[in-house]
């Protein structure tokens, strides 16, 4: 998809939520960030969920609209959790919720995951095996058998948002027009808005408009 569009927006706080909103209303306008196999690399090198060599290779070895398939299979996902959120958000879910995830579970079962042994990153020398710290961590690792394979780290963020996040703090933004889910990480769990710039901002400028029209009014 080559026309101008807003970068893809990462302001969940949860990787799941950050694929729920690949598709949204920034401005007016719904914006799908998902549209082609080429929005779907884009998107996931953003997200950080697949490595850029794993993308690279898919990008070289695909066959013609097969990563294009397999957008189209991204969103259908996408679009069929998103109802499990609005239904479930503002509280703890329960196990009865487990029957609703079913075809999420199905498509993990497909996951060819596994664990390495590796070398810790360390961008300076704090953690140099001295501390009690090792020097190795455990990273998982992933055999990227097909393009459709790269549809399973999706799966697995939405199966840790529904597995790791307390639904009580899963928030939709207040703007009138905006779509953005979030989680609630503030210390007083108030947060309203996607961002304070964009919909608070808003909000904000309509607050002040009512108080002036209310002002000359009450003369």
């Amino acid at each position: 998809m080559t026309t101008k569009r807003s970068p893809a927006f990462f302001i969940a706080d949860n990787p799941g939520l950050d694929f729920l909103n690949s598709i949204a209303v920034p401005v007016d306008v719904k914006v799908e960030w998902l549209a082609s196999g080429d929005d779907l690399l884009a998107w996931l090198k953003q997200a950080g969920l697949v490595p850029d060599e794993v993308l690279n290779a898919f990008r070289k070895s695909a066959l013609p609209g097969e990563l294009d398939a397999i957008a189209a299979q991204a969103r259908a996902l996408r679009d069929w959790f998103k109802p499990f959120v609005y239904k479930h958000m503002g509280k703890p879910i329960g196990q009865n919720a487990l029957r609703q995830l079913e075809p999420l579970n199905q498509m993990l079962a497909r996951d060819d995951e596994f664990g390495q042994v590796v070398v810790r990153d360390r961008p300076n020398n704090r953690h140099h095996g001295h501390g009690g710290v090792s020097g190795l961590v455990w990273r998982r690792e992933r055999r990227w058998q097909s393009p459709e394979s790269l549809l399973l780290p999706l799966a697995r963020s939405l199966a840790d948002l529904v597995c790791t996040e307390d639904f009580t703090y899963v928030k939709a933004c207040e703007g009138p027009d905006c779509t953005l889910l979030f989680v609630d990480r503030t210390r007083s769990r108030a947060r309203r808005w996607c961002s304070m710039a964009v919909c608070g901002n808003r909000a904000k400028q309509a607050a002040h408009r009512k108080r002036v029209q209310q002002a000359r009014r009450s003369k």
